[in-house]
């Protein structure tokens, strides 16, 4: 069973409809125990990352994520925001601790704004790292954008995937079991899809 959590950070419907329509078993929840009965975890997520992270606190799932995620090593994939908060720190608004699964900083574009209107919106040509699993037999794909800050991971190693928009960013992150990406695949039609049922047919052999 993948399990999408509800933490009150919007679009987990649209994530819901696109998963099932690749057939899986699919359970959008913010309950502890559905998220420990869960095989695989997806962290959707549209808004500010302070919102974000104070939703997962109030709801105690900061603990649990880190016991499924990082502990029982459970493949998980963040969506937009959901990426983001994998973080060891996001800058929006105020300094505010993120989840730390990723060591790096979520940072504001850096661009000629006149050139490169912010938030970054509309499609985007993505190039993947070789042999990474979520963009397996995608050549070329374009994915939908909508965001103002990106994901500075420490280890250049952990980006997955870049996007160029004024100044080249990660697109997707990974670190063994725990994936990310900063446009959503939910939207991004037939090579969204795609990268879903790469997610649900990873296999953590760790």
């Amino acid at each position: 069973m993948t399990v999408i959590i509800d933490y009150g950070m919007g679009n987990l419907f649209s994530v819901e409809n696109a998963l099932k329509t690749l057939g899986g078993d699919i359970k959008v929840s913010g309950k502890p125990e559905d998220i420990r009965a869960a095989d695989r975890i997806i962290l959707p997520g549209v808004g500010a990352f302070p919102d974000g992270m104070k939703n997962l606190k109030n709801l105690g799932l900061v603990e649990i994520l880190r016991e499924e995620v990082l502990e029982k090593r459970k493949p998980f994939l963040g969506i937009c925001l959901g990426m983001q908060l994998l973080a060891s720190e996001g800058e929006e608004h105020e300094p505010t601790k993120g989840l730390g699964f990723i060591e790096g900083r979520v940072r504001r574009f850096q661009t000629d704004e006149k050139k490169f209107r912010i938030p970054h919106i509309g499609w985007n040509d993505v190039l993947a790292g070789k042999d990474s699993i979520l963009f397996k037999d995608l050549e070329n794909p374009v994915f939908y954008f909508v965001h103002s800050y990106h994901f500075v991971p420490e280890d250049k190693d952990n980006i997955a995937a870049t996007c160029d928009y004024g100044e080249i960013f990660a697109a997707a992150v990974r670190k063994e079991n725990i994936f990310g990406v900063q446009f959503h695949p939910e939207k991004s039609q037939k090579s969204g899809l795609k990268l879903l049922e790469n997610f649900l047919n990873y296999k953590n052999h760790a």
